[in-house]
């Protein structure tokens, strides 16, 4: 288990501890507590997005706990310094997403032994996202809110989407899901994003890469180089392109969200935020999947690139509006409303 990097930066944040989390097949995960300095109004747990890491957020937990929340955070299996699930460490993988489900599950009984203060909230980005998003959809409420910014409903812009899906389950029937997707490796390191590209050809350059020009996560230069001086300081965090087997498996999970009746039991109020200028994740899908939920809101950021955490100051001013506005500390009798419209 790593420990936690600090760069000149990207300082580790106050109040940090660092725990392993044992899952139940036993693979050690990274999970990490920062505890404000005055008594805390609350734990938001934050969820990261596939190739990403804790570091990557300490800006983020460091606004969090000025907020007056305690932070707790994991880096999921197979990336960040987390235990992988392949001897190739730079290979993002999972066989089945039902495993980030059974993580979480040890997530939540680790955050009850803590003894983190409630109510709690939930704070996730893309694939964590859809992670949690089966939580809401088991009628799960330990959390008294979820906000979710550029969540994996489905992929932008991805072409032949019926023939990737085929030919992705082709290939992971075939016993191939370990390999690398077509055109990918682990030369160049990822800092984040879900998108995949089945129909690349050999020698086609890596959708994400260490350089700002032409990246789909940020417009801001400054954080995406602090980023990548994280990954530069210590490469052991970060991992290159998925598998066969994960993207795959992260097709199968969002084929679950076209189900019209799959937010039924839906109980946690839910803050979606888009953005305007996403070329990961599809904004159209997540609009159409906010307006099947009844206790759900919708926000854009136009401009903002994936990463609206990690977007400039006047963008990311807006997140942080939405999110003040959407989770207090406290409840009343009134916290169940609908916030759809």
């Amino acid at each position: 288990m790593i420990e936690l990097v600090a760069t000149p930066d990207n300082p580790i944040p106050p109040g940090a501890r660092l725990y392993p989390l044992n899952a139940a097949d036993g693979a050690v995960l990274r999970m990490a507590r920062f505890t404000p300095q005055q008594a805390p109004r609350g734990t938001v747990a934050l969820f990261q997005g596939r190739a990403e890491f804790i570091e990557k957020y300490f800006e983020t937990i460091h606004d969090l706990t000025l907020r007056g929340f305690e932070v707790v955070t994991l880096d999921w299996r197979g990336q960040g310094g987390s235990e992988r699930e392949l001897s190739n460490a730079r290979k993002g993988h999972i066989d089945d997403f039902a495993q980030y489900q059974r993580d979480l599950d040890a997530f939540l009984f680790k955050m009850s032994l803590l003894g983190c203060p409630r109510p709690w909230f939930a704070l996730a980005h893309s694939m964590g996202g859809a992670i949690l998003f089966e939580k809401a959809h088991d009628g799960d409420a330990q959390f008294a809110r979820l906000v979710v910014t550029a969540p994996m409903i489905d992929l932008y812009g991805l072409r032949f989407p019926v023939a990737s899906r085929i030919f992705a389950n082709t290939l992971d029937m075939l016993g191939l899901g370990a390999m690398f997707i077509p055109g990918g490796g682990e030369a160049t390191l990822s800092l984040g994003g879900d998108e995949p590209d089945l129909i690349a050809g050999p020698g086609k350059p890596p959708v994400f890469c260490l350089t700002f020009e032409g990246n789909k996560l940020t417009s801001d230069r400054d954080r995406f180089t602090r980023n990548a001086g994280v990954l530069a300081r210590e490469p052991n965090l970060g991992i290159g392109d998925p598998t066969i087997g994960w993207v795959n498996a992260a097709f199968r999970q969002m084929a679950r969200f076209i189900d019209l009746d799959y937010p039924r039991r839906w109980k946690t109020p839910t803050l979606l935020i888009t953005c305007g200028r996403d070329e990961i994740v599809s904004t159209p899908a997540i609009e159409r999947f906010a307006q099947r939920l009844d206790i759900a809101t919708l926000v854009d950021i136009p401009g903002a690139r994936h990463e609206a955490m990690m977007e400039r100051d006047e963008l990311r001013s807006l997140f942080w509006a939405a999110f003040d506005a959407f989770v207090p500390g406290h409840f009343g009798q009134d916290d169940r409303i609908s916030l759809k419209g």
